[in-house]
């Protein structure tokens, strides 16, 4: 694993602190420009048909759902430069989060998510309480410019119980998201330009029978 830097060493403590205090880290400017410009690159020039339609659900309960989600993902390859220099980054995360909170997190999976205009994601959980794989949600955001007005934005809320979101982060290059995937429910509201990040979840070993819906 590459040297992480005294300013990665900091934020990782940010996002430990914060996870711990509040479930959730919003971070600017996360990761360096050149890399957040590459991925953005990276994604808006693939080929077409190379992102697949979403659903909900894995392997045999698998399926598409129009009134549920609507977008488009790429499951991230190590192969490509880009690509593999975020999954590094990550790693580096992941160590992180487990050296402040001891929370076991074992490896990370992650895809683009690349939503056209008028597509969303409605609320739903990450991972099933007491039974989750998936412990930590990352959102890594890749439009270099984005308007407020074009909407996009993630919502977050503080339990299943609650009616009005508590934050909402909109889609602006660099901005990390970071909470625990098992507590806060939370949807992508619907864009009106095409709309690009990265969807990932640091796990753990399943406890349970049951795996984790496919965000």
């Amino acid at each position: 694993m590459s040297e992480v830097s005294e300013a990665q060493q900091r934020l990782f403590q940010v996002v430990a602190t914060q996870l711990a205090d509040q479930g959730y880290c919003i971070i600017e400017d996360a990761l360096p420009d050149k890399l957040t410009l590459a991925l953005y690159q990276r994604v808006t020039t693939l080929a077409a048909g190379a992102l697949k339609r979403a659903g909900i659900g894995r392997q045999r309960d698998h399926q598409l759902d129009d009134e549920y989600r609507t977008d488009k993902i790429l499951w991230l390859d190590a192969d490509d430069a880009a690509e593999s220099d975020y999954l590094v980054w990550m790693e580096q995360l992941r160590h992180g989060i487990n050296q402040q909170l001891f929370m076991g997190l074992f490896d990370y999976e992650s895809h683009f998510a690349y939503y056209a205009p008028g597509t969303f994601y409605k609320r739903h959980l990450d991972a099933f309480k007491g039974e989750a794989n998936r412990v930590v949600t990352t959102v890594f955001y890749l439009n270099p410019e984005w308007d407020e007005l074009d909407g996009g934005e993630i919502a977050l809320y503080a339990n299943e119980g609650s009616e009005q979101s508590f934050q909402s982060v909109y889609p602006h290059a660099g901005t990390l998201v970071v909470f625990l995937s098992e507590q806060l429910p939370h949807e992508v509201r619907r864009a009106l330009c095409d709309r690009y990040s990265i969807a990932g979840w640091f796990r753990i070993k399943s406890l349970g029978q049951r795996v984790d819906p496919q965000h």
